[in-house]
């Protein structure tokens, strides 16, 4: 496998020690901002699909210091695992709230259910506005805005006086935090490529699968000293925190040279260029249809472990918990471990192969093949899916975005709005049958998963392009 790009400041040069370049490297030029980092003429380069522009000429080869390198990376990372968990935490934080803002705003249950589809469906649309943006403006000023909005839009969630006007502004909410999910996947095209993309995702995935675990806990222990407004505030100044974060520390990582001058135009041009990209179109729907497995668990394993097999709580919580340090650790596993060393292609199959096998296994058991069987087969089954997502979706990201250097903001987008609304639209058929069968969860998931692969061998074809050199 060639060298496949790794950081921009390795592809630079940067010396490993000393102060100043080497006798043989390129000379060390500061850049306006620090995150910028620019491309080896030598390396390996992403033309763009047919149909979609070009990616501009860079400035010219620029990098910081290396300790300055150094620096930045580590921020980055931690400014970028904020963004990326703070949807998750709008969204978690705030279910131990439910029956409290159902009595205190004296509206129904269904209707305070909106709040939570109104926050999901904000986040899904606000990409396919914010990505573009981000390709024509740089990073940074979209970013900034969506942070400034997201810190007004919640604060009024937490003063929010009826039903209908916190359904409002947590669209509003969801709408703006899309930025964050965004721009932190852009960012991460612009600096990285090949295996440290990859890389560099299983990382965000280990600091955004700890906030669904953590959420729920923070939002009840706010609740132990505050009403269910307390929890708008901890998240407004959550915010506050990130959006100054970013305001200092996350420099423009989108040259001017680089940005789409055009308007809406060229953008919906370049989403229709990049859909008809057929190995970029396989990778999203590849993982959109693995996110619906992982929507189609959360959104029906409450009912299936303690409904259906008798457990706790707590017990489903102790469940829920090691799921997610499951989905965790193999993702660790992939970015340290089998990124670099075997091809992203042959890791996303075994992944998705792993799926599929844990889906089948299940179905088994809830139809009764097996006989009756108690919770602990189920449960390492689960176990076995949500493990194996820790190579599915970072790797289905990093595929497709390894295509889209020219607009990394909108494939962004796209990647994202598409994974939200196919678990949307998956997520509810798990209830279809009731309350008292597994049956339908394992149907969903199966199906997803067989798609999943379909699509992944039917329009990525990775075969065709395992001998070219590519991940």
């Amino acid at each position: 496998m060639p060298d496949s790009g790794g950081s921009r400041a390795q592809r630079e040069h940067i010396p490993t020690s000393g102060t100043g370049p080497g006798p043989d490297s390129a000379p060390l030029t500061p850049h306006g901002d620090a995150g910028a980092l620019s491309v080896d003429p030598g390396a390996p380069q992403v033309t763009a699909p047919a149909g979609l522009p070009a990616a501009p000429e860079a400035d010219g080869p620029t990098a910081p210091a290396v300790k300055a390198a150094r620096r930045t990376g580590f921020l980055v990372t931690m400014v970028l695992g904020g963004l990326t968990a703070l949807p998750p935490l709008s969204m978690d934080m705030y279910l131990p709230a439910l029956p409290a803002v159902t009595d205190s705003l004296v509206a129904p249950a269904a209707t305070i259910q909106l709040t939570l589809t109104a926050c999901l469906a904000g986040m899904a649309l606000g990409q396919l506005v914010v990505g573009p943006m981000s390709d024509r403006w740089g990073r940074r000023r979209p970013l900034l805005l969506g942070m400034v909005v997201y810190v007004i839009a919640t604060a009024i969630c937490a003063f929010a006086p009826s039903a209908e006007l916190l359904i409002g502004f947590r669209l509003l909410q969801g709408l703006a935090g899309a930025a964050g999910i965004v721009i932190a996947r852009a960012v991460v095209r612009d600096l990285y490529d090949g295996v440290e993309m990859a890389r560099f995702f299983s990382t965000l995935m280990l600091i955004s699968g700890v906030a669904p675990i953590i959420a729920p806990l923070i939002g009840g222990q706010v609740m132990r000293f505050t009403d269910w407004r307390g929890i708008f505030v901890v998240l407004t100044g959550v915010g506050i925190v990130l959006t100054l974060v970013v305001w200092k520390w996350l420099h423009e990582t989108l040259p001017p040279g680089s940005r789409h001058t055009g308007g809406v135009g060229e953008a919906l041009r370049t989403m229709r260029g990049l859909l008809a990209d057929r190995v970029f179109t396989g990778y999203m729907v590849t993982g959109g249809l693995a996110f619906a497995v992982l929507f189609a668990y959360i959104s029906a394993s409450p009912f299936v472990v303690q409904e259906i097999y008798g457990a706790s709580p707590q017990t489903f919580s102790l469940l829920f918990g090691l799921n997610s340090i499951g989905l965790i650790a193999v993702g660790q596993i992939n970015g340290k471990l089998l990124v670099g060393r075997i091809s992203l292609d042959k890791v996303l199959g075994f992944g998705l192969t792993v799926i599929v096998v844990a889906a089948v296994a299940l179905l088994l058991m809830t139809t009764g093949v097996f006989g009756e069987v108690g919770l602990v087969p189920v449960a390492a089954g689960l176990f076995v899916l949500m493990s194996a997502m820790g190579v599915a979706m970072p790797n289905t990201n990093a595929q497709a975005l390894m295509r889209t250097k020219h607009a990394a903001g909108s494939a962004s987008a796209l990647l994202g709005t598409s994974s939200f609304l196919i678990g949307a639209i998956a997520s509810p058929l798990v209830g279809i049958a009731g309350e008292d069968t597994a049956v339908p969860m394992a149907v969903v998931q199966l199906v997803c998963a067989v798609a999943a692969v379909g699509c992944f061998l039917g329009l990525c074809r990775p075969w065709q392009r395992a001998g070219q050199g590519t991940l």
